[in-house]
C-alpha cells in the first residue's frame, strides 16, 4: 500500500478505568476535528473532553472498546443499546493512527457485539461534513439511510453547498 503504513501491533480490548484520560483526550481531538471542518470554535464548549465522562456514565464501561498501540489508547468505540436498535457512538481514531485498519477493527468489534446481542438495526451518525468518515463507514457496510436530520440555522454559520438527495440540494 503506497503511503499507508499498517500497524500490526495494536489490540482491541474492553475499556478499563485507567483509559479514562486517554479517552478524554481522544474525545477532545474529535471535537477539534469537528471545529475544523465546520470552522466553528464553539463546538463542544470550553472543555469538550468532559463530554466523554457524560458518555461513559450513559453507556457504561461494558459498552466501550479501546484500540491500544504500545500501551497508548489510540482509538475507541462505544455502543448504545436501546431495545432491538443500537447506535455506534463514538468511533474515534487519533489522527496519527488513521488509515492503519484500527477504525476497521473497532467497527468489526462493535458490529460483532451488536450481532451477539441480537440487535436488529445498528446505526451510526457521522456529522455531515465528515466526508472521510462517511466514505469509511460506507466501505464497512453502512449503506442504508434510516434517518435524515434537517434543520434551520438562525446563526451566521457558513455552510457549504452540499449533496443532492431526491432532487433537493442541501448545504452541509
Amino acid at each position: 500500500m503506497v503511503g499507508k503504513k499498517m500497524i500490526s501491533s495494536f489490540m482491541i480490548r474492553k475499556y478499563q478505568p485507567g483509559d479514562n484520560e486517554q479517552c478524554r483526550s481522544l474525545w477532545k481531538e474529535l471535537t477539534e476535528w469537528h471545529r475544523e471542518i465546520y470552522q466553528d470554535s464553539t463546538i463542544g464548549g470550553e472543555h469538550p473532553e468532559d463530554y466523554f465522562d457524560k458518555h461513559l456514565a450513559k453507556v457504561g464501561p461494558d459498552r466501550l472498546w479501546v484500540a491500544v498501540h504500545d500501551s497508548q489508547v489510540v482509538g475507541f468505540v462505544g455502543l448504545i443499546v436501546k431495545g432491538e436498535e443500537a447506535e455506534i457512538e463514538p468511533l474515534i481514531v487519533s489522527k496519527a493512527y488513521r488509515h492503519k485498519s484500527i477504525g476497521k477493527q473497532l467497527t468489526r468489534t462493535v458490529t460483532s457485539e451488536a450481532r451477539n446481542l441480537n440487535i436488529r438495526f445498528l446505526n451510526i451518525k457521522p456529522v455531515a461534513r465528515n466526508i472521510q468518515a462517511i466514505k469509511f463507514l460506507y466501505k464497512q457496510g453502512f449503506k442504508n439511510l434510516g434517518h435524515i436530520q434537517l434543520f434551520l440555522d438562525f446563526s451566521e454559520h457558513a455552510w457549504k453547498p452540499g449533496p443532492q438527495l431526491f432532487e433537493c440540494k442541501f448545504n452541509f
